[in-house]
């Protein structure tokens, strides 16, 4: 068995009064793709920024490398190798292209900062052609390409993506899934969440289905995807 990067274990998460997850469990094993699905407002978004440091869990450990991370800064975790894409992208709208993957290199002290641009380049062409437009001025599907390159340029053990293809062009979904296989297929560890339970676990090795902030389900997701269950409330049939 291959190496567990990330484990949660009973994470609880509460906005308040509102209880937005209730003791959920997930791992992810080195080189593995594995999918997070649900409803809006299951509790996806909210479990990855727990693992983050972007919310403080109530209850429950999360762990990465073998070690708890749990209270720990979001800055922290991306030195660590933990790196997430967020929902809605967060480009700096008035940088560059090329300034914005710069930012996304920015705990790193090699010397190696411009050759990996040139591989996010041969990722993202579309972002070489225009390195030095201002992000803001870019498509949402651009600007995701630009998010996941940013992410990229950290050196991820593990990439966390919310939500990529939210808001998109049905040409530019296509495309950003097709990236995200070909960045799983370079060897990347992901964690994706992502309401189209076709597509994600079309591409992913294992699958959790989360449900008013419990993980209902898990197993391979080629099996999660034939299940009646899954199919009937995510599907459509």
């Amino acid at each position: 068995m291959s190496e567990i990067m990330l484990k949660v274990s009973g994470l609880k998460v509460a906005y308040g009064g509102i209880q937005a997850v209730k003791g959920a469990s997930l791992e992810v094993r080195q080189g593995e793709l594995v999918s997070l699905i649900g409803a809006n407002g299951a509790g996806k978004t909210t479990t990855l920024k727990a693992i983050t440091g972007l919310l403080a869990p109530k209850e429950g450990e999360i762990e990465f490398l073998g070690r708890s991370i749990k209270g720990q800064g979001a800055w922290n975790l991306v030195e660590q190798g933990l790196v997430m894409v967020p929902e809605g992208r967060g480009t700096f709208a008035r940088m560059t292209i090329t300034e914005n993957l710069q930012m996304g290199a920015f705990v790193r002290k090699d010397g190696e900062v411009d050759e990996d641009i040139e591989k996010v380049f041969g990722i993202f062409p579309r972002l070489k052609e225009r390195r030095n437009q201002l992000a803001g001025t870019m498509s949402g599907g651009e600007q995701q390409m630009l998010a996941m390159g940013r992410a990229l340029m950290a050196r991820p053990k593990v990439l966390l993506l919310d939500e990529p293809s939210m808001g998109l062009s049905p040409i530019m979904v296509d495309k950003i899934f097709e990236v995200v296989n070909d960045i799983h297929s370079r060897g990347t560890t992901i964690l994706l969440v992502e309401q189209n339970a076709s597509r994600a676990l079309g591409l992913a090795n294992r699958g959790y289905v989360m449900d008013s902030g419990e993980v209902t389900m898990s197993g391979d997701a080629k099996t999660l995807l034939n299940d009646p269950k899954v199919r009937a409330a995510y599907l459509g049939e």
